[in-house]
């Protein structure tokens, strides 16, 4: 079942997306080279808890950190370690959850560090485009398809590869609610979008051809491409309006 949200919980998640954002644009400055991932997880969590919220990740399903920081050729759900220290040339995806008041605002960014040829940085920018494109899709009375559809559409033409294993999801009280997302085309999203629904819309752009991924048998979390590709992911949480959207993970 996919929740509506009433006005009271859409304030809410306004609240929740708008700290989600503040602290990605919080920790920015500290994604350079010779950071360590588990010295950006520090500051997140501190400054999640001096605004009055909880860092989602921690401890869902298991997870031991408050961020997710995926590097070069992971994919997604990363986890932070002193070992893992930031060097020119790499990139970095930064995926951060907030509980405020109950609700969860849900936001991810790919940090370009350093030095990068100009194909890496051109693959990045069209992972932020697709998202982008993506939100513009939706609209009341459209089917939820359109946003896989757009996406794929766009990336075919470059050779890249769209993450299928994993997918956008409805959001609210819960970290992980119906819908999934797909951001390829599928009739599994032939869902008609109605003013009241939130979700994340989060494509996992891979610069290979191949959308296959595999997670750590070690740490059961890590999952990166099997080609050895770099990916790249962009995520905002977005509410259907009667107009089209508006993107909650914003300041």
């Amino acid at each position: 079942m996919i929740r509506i949200k009433n006005s009271v919980e859409i304030e809410k998640m306004r609240k929740a997306g708008k700290l989600a954002a503040q602290l990605l644009n919080h920790i920015e400055p500290y994604v350079k080279e010779g950071v360590s991932t588990l010295y950006l997880n520090n500051l997140c969590a501190v400054y999640t808890k001096i605004h009055g919220a909880v860092s989602a990740p921690l401890n869902y399903g298991g997870f031991p950190k408050s961020i997710c920081t995926s590097i070069n050729n992971v994919v997604c759900h990363g986890i932070p370690s002193a070992n893992d220290i930031l060097k020119s040339g790499d990139i970095v995806n930064i995926d951060v959850t907030v509980i405020l008041d109950g609700f969860h605002g849900d936001t991810s960014r790919t940090f370009i560090i350093g030095n990068v040829d100009s194909s890496i940085s051109d693959f990045v920018h069209r992972a932020e485009k697709a998202m982008n494109l993506g939100i513009d899709a939706v609209k009341p009375g459209r089917y939820l398809y359109e946003v896989g559809r757009t996406i794929e559409q766009y990336i075919s033409r470059f050779g890249y590869s769209i993450v299928r294993d994993y997918t956008g999801h409805g959001i609210g009280e819960k970290f992980h609610e119906n819908p999934q997302v797909f951001h390829h085309f599928t009739k599994a999203n032939r869902i008609r979008l109605r003013e009241g629904m939130i979700f994340t819309i989060e494509p996992m752009i891979n610069m290979g051809n191949s959308y296959k991924v595999r997670t750590s048998r070690q740490d059961g979390w890590t999952v990166t491409t099997t080609d050895g590709s770099l990916s790249a992911q962009f995520e905002h949480t977005i509410l259907v309006t009667a107009q089209g959207t508006e993107i909650l993970t914003v300041v």
